[in-house]
């Protein structure tokens, strides 16, 4: 999600604002999943509108590939660049973000959003949540679960880009097919009982993962290391297709992903009601319906003829910074419009997006201008 000067492509920057309000619009989403049965129209029209941007995260892991794919730095000097600009952003916005929650529930309004507990957000509460988030994030700091594995992808990159400068172009679609593999392996997952498997020893992991051992077969090969290498090859090798062709290829693909994750998540919802543990399978960013998505989008964005323009630039600049403090203005925004019975419910999902698309803007853009808090957006 960063950029540096020299990287003001067209297209990228595109991609980079399409992406991060798209991350927005799901987050706005959520509060209205969340009614269950408790509002059947409500829960469809959040299924149905949060399940057409899963392909935001990935958009942007995919630009990470675009850009940083192959590592040309010595690697200290790359770990210490790209993690040392998220360490800081991360200890910032995992103090700020919990303790606006607990001021604002607290001291400013009572809120109806049915995916927070009041309860857990309490001066002790908030302060656990504080001193523990080298641990992992919390629900107020949602957003930053992308910092955490983004720190993992660039461990790692330096490796894959050693591969990939001396890697055939037969040998990196090879590994594609090996990660599109995985990308089936949670429905894999889900189906298996129903065809007699009881797992090991209660622990229901697949293909060598138990109780005592997390790393099963495809283990090494999965996650979002994939959508890194896709990158680098639809960057290095760009499809050679007209227009026509383009379209005839992800219209389909992203509405055939699109009606897996919007019709499976409704089904799901049916046979595990509220159950979040399986609800989520069919959101996963790597599962194969999200790829599906993401694959289209990537394709056609890289292929407009978008000119790098000065505006388009700086609002890309601002972008990781939205997405780092978007969350609490998502929560202020689904308070002010989210439960306007008046106004229908994908109006009031967009216009919650924003809202705290703009706020989140300004602020970002309030804070690059003065330098003791440009550290934390950028």
């Amino acid at each position: 999600m960063e950029m540096q000067g020299r990287e003001h492509i067209g297209w990228i920057d595109l991609l980079r604002v399409v992406a991060c309000f798209l991350v927005v619009l799901s987050h706005c989403c959520d509060p209205f999943v969340a009614r269950f049965d408790a509002d059947r129209g409500a829960f469809l029209t959040g299924v149905f509108t949060g399940s057409f941007v899963r392909a935001c995260v990935p958009l942007f892991v995919m630009m990470t590939g675009v850009l940083l794919l192959p590592v040309r730095a010595e690697l200290g000097d790359f770990y210490r660049k790209r993690i040392g600009r998220i360490v800081v952003p991360l200890v910032f916005w995992s103090v700020v973000l919990p303790l606006s929650y607990f001021v604002y529930l607290n001291y400013v309004v009572s809120t109806g959003n049915p995916m927070v507990v009041v309860d857990d957000h309490t001066l002790g509460a908030t302060l656990t949540r504080i001193c523990t988030f080298i641990f992992n994030f919390n629900y107020d700091t949602t957003p930053l679960w992308y910092l955490y594995m983004l720190v993992g992808l660039y461990l790692i990159m330096p490796v894959i880009g050693a591969w990939l400068q001396q890697a055939s172009r037969r040998d990196i679609r090879l590994v594609l097919y090996v990660w599109g593999v995985t990308l089936l392996l949670p429905y894999i997952k889900m189906v298996a009982p129903a065809l007699g498997y009881t797992g090991n020893y209660g622990n229901m992991g697949i293909l060598g993962v138990c109780d005592w051992n997390s790393y099963g077969t495809f283990y090494y090969v999965s996650g979002f290391i994939g959508y890194l290498i896709l990158a680098y090859y639809l960057a290095k090798y760009p499809p050679q297709w007209s227009w026509k062709r383009t379209l005839a290829v992800t219209v389909p693909m992203f509405l055939g992903g699109y009606l897996i994750t919007s019709f499976g998540y409704v089904l799901t919802q049916q046979y595990f009601p509220g159950d979040y543990a399986y609800l989520e399978i069919v959101w996963l960013f790597t599962g194969i319906n999200v790829f599906m998505m993401t694959f289209a989008v990537f394709v056609v964005i890289r292929k407009l003829k978008v000119r790098a323009s000065v505006g388009l630039s700086r609002l890309a600049s601002l972008t990781f910074g939205i997405y780092l403090c978007h969350f609490i203005f998502v929560q202020v925004g689904y308070d002010l419009m989210g439960t306007l019975d008046a106004l229908p419910v994908l109006l009031r999902i967009f216009c919650v997006a924003l809202f705290a698309f703009g706020i989140s803007c300004a602020l970002v853009w309030i804070m690059f201008r003065f330098r003791p808090t440009r550290r934390f957006v950028r």
